[in-house]
């Protein structure tokens, strides 16, 4: 749909989503018997606010305003607008209780890994902002038994993995599901795959992902949901068969699929707790990985960059 200049698609009844860059984020409508108001999943990178607010007011009306704002997880990418955002719509915003101490301060994520290849977003992994940020004053803290007050006819599925208090959401009735990064349907370490939008069925980002059996875990539980729709935060939407079908062979061989072969969280996880992050692996890195490092570094500061900071313009 692109209506007043804003773009978006349609995910099924009562949800719609949109492309901000290389990031999707979700708008959910309660239906009218269950409850009032819609909620906004996830805010995408940094400088997507206006963005969101317009497509919000092309569906819902001038000044609306959701009953919450939930995210999956607190990447930059996931939550880069959240802070923009609560000037406008001083509204509560629901995290996992493991993934609060990223958004409030408390804890930054651990650093991203560039080893685990995979294509061009991977080496400039390195660049990417893992900072925690402060929300404190509009954070809830998601009850993983009775989910979302605001949102109550959908399921909170603790997700972990690619960080500890990821969550993907769940409605029963049509068994759709937004699944977040816990996998995605598009080569996530590929610039072209990533910017393009080009559909290929995948594990959660090799780059930012810090535990990988708890990743695994996490997709084969998505999968005995036999979900007939998935939206993803990187990706177009999937259904039916063939979603069931890619999500089946993932869950089945997510060590030789989706596991790089190389990395610093392979073998050994980030471990975290409430408090946020308590042990990182050491990482070695070799000279020729090194000078890898520094030509990427200086090749992304000209493309992939630039071109992020413009959108945020």
């Amino acid at each position: 749909m692109l209506n007043n200049n804003v773009k978006y698609f349609q995910v099924g009844q009562g949800v719609w989503g949109m492309r901000l860059l290389f990031v999707n984020v979700y708008m959910i409508a309660n239906r009218r018997s269950a409850g009032k108001g819609w909620v906004l999943v996830d805010t995408g990178i940094k400088g997507s606010a206006k963005k969101i607010i317009a497509m919000a007011e092309d569906l819902f009306g001038p000044g609306t305003r959701p009953s919450a704002i939930i995210l999956t997880h607190g990447h930059t990418d996931h939550a880069g607008s959240l802070k923009e955002l609560l000037k406008y719509w001083n509204v509560p915003v629901y995290a996992h209780p493991l993934e609060l101490p990223y958004l409030t301060g408390k804890s930054d994520y651990p650093p991203a890994d560039p080893e685990v290849g995979g294509g061009f977003m991977s080496l400039i992994s390195f660049i990417f902002p893992t900072k925690a940020i402060d929300v404190s004053k509009n954070i809830r803290e998601i009850d993983p038994h009775d989910g979302v007050p605001e949102l109550p006819e959908w399921k909170v599925i603790h997700t972990p993995g690619h960080t500890p208090g990821h969550i993907s959401l769940y409605f029963p009735l049509n068994a759709m599901l937004i699944a977040g990064d816990a996998f995605t349907t598009t080569q996530s370490e590929s610039a072209f795959y990533l910017l393009t939008y080009t559909k290929k069925f995948s594990g959660p980002p090799k780059y930012i992902t810090t535990d990988w059996i708890a990743a695994g875990k996490s997709v084969r539980k998505l999968a005995a949901l036999q979900p007939r729709v998935a939206a993803t935060g990187h990706g177009p939407i999937m259904y039916g068969k063939e979603l069931q079908t890619e999500l089946s062979f993932l869950a089945n061989r997510f060590e030789s699929i989706a596991v790089p072969d190389k990395g610093r969280y392979v073998g050994r996880a980030a471990v975290s707790d409430k408090n946020g992050v308590r042990y990182i692996p050491p990482y070695l890195i070799t000279a020729k990985l090194k000078a890898t490092l520094a030509v990427t570094a200086a090749v992304a500061s000209f493309l992939i960059v630039r071109k992020i900071s413009k959108s945020w313009a």
